[in-house]
């Protein structure tokens, strides 16, 4: 197989659809196999549908349909033993990891559950503590190596907060800011701790992309109880939305060895939202 990452193994979560998807089916066009990591279930705070076990299988499909392995686990990011079960049996499969992705994500800002604690606790603990189990059950393995590459998708709302009316304001949209925000922290303590190994660590901040969250009609009552915030809020670029493949060719740069002294950065891809 060629392909610049001919002979790796990437670690995807979030990856029956949506981003991670995306990622999954770019690392194997780039010659990875894939340990591809879902819930495959729901959480109540979420008013949109979360990716399922057909999801899964459909990755899985695309991904050997380029000639590449996927060992699908199905693994709460939240639950620490048993994602570490999920990476252990995925590293009995493959035999590596070089390359971890740390993207599996909700979004709960919509409808009744979202004004809910619940809400609040659900997106921490997926968008923050998820992508701090992820990289931290690996990052031993990748010292281990002495070389690898960890991308842990943030937002541009992990860079800056959109003005939000107080009567319309809700946990879940509070909760999304705060650990999109914290992400960036759990990236600097890995770069900084893994780089004396040759690890390196960045995070992504895509603006808007055209996955199920934003497609969701709660996104369009939401955008409409915003429309005064976000009447301000524009990109350089005339953008709408981005293609999820679009966030993986940036992922893939940030693995690849044309960023080889990359690290520690938060890079956006987001139309020049942040600029403006």
């Amino acid at each position: 197989m060629s392909g610049r990452f001919a002979g790796r193994v990437a670690l995807v979560t979030g990856a029956a659809r949506g981003q991670g998807r995306a990622h999954a089916l770019r690392m194997a066009r780039e010659g990875a196999d894939v340990i591809g990591i879902d819930l495959c279930a729901q959480i109540e705070s979420c008013e949109y549908r979360l990716g399922t076990e057909t999801d899964l299988a459909e990755t899985a499909a695309m991904v050997e349909a380029e000639d590449r392995t996927f060992h699908a686990e199905q693994a709460d990011v939240r639950d620490r033993d048993g994602l570490a079960r999920a990476i252990e049996r995925g590293l009995d499969r493959t035999g590596r990891i070089d390359f971890v992705i740390a993207n599996a994500g909700i979004g709960p800002m919509f409808g009744p559950s979202a004004a809910t604690m619940q809400a609040w606790q659900d997106a921490v603990d997926v968008l923050l503590t998820g992508a701090y189990n992820t990289v931290d059950l690996v990052a031993g393995h990748l010292v281990a190596e002495r070389r690898g590459a960890i991308v842990l998708t943030s937002s541009v709302q992990g860079m800056r907060t959109v003005p939000a009316p107080f009567d319309k304001v809700n946990h879940g949209f509070a909760a999304y800011t705060a650990a999109k925000h914290g992400v960036v922290g759990v990236m600097r303590h890995f770069a900084t701790m893994l780089g004396p190994y040759g690890v390196r660590c960045n995070s992504l901040h895509p603006g808007p992309v055209d996955t199920p969250l934003v497609r969701h009609p709660g996104m369009d009552r939401f955008l409409e109880d915003f429309a005064e915030s976000y009447a301000h809020s524009r990109t350089a670029l005339p953008l709408t939305a981005l293609d999820p493949a679009d966030i993986a060719a940036a992922a893939v740069w940030l693995c690849s060895d044309d960023a080889r002294w990359v690290t520690g950065v938060t890079l956006p891809v987001d139309g020049g939202h942040l600029v403006t």
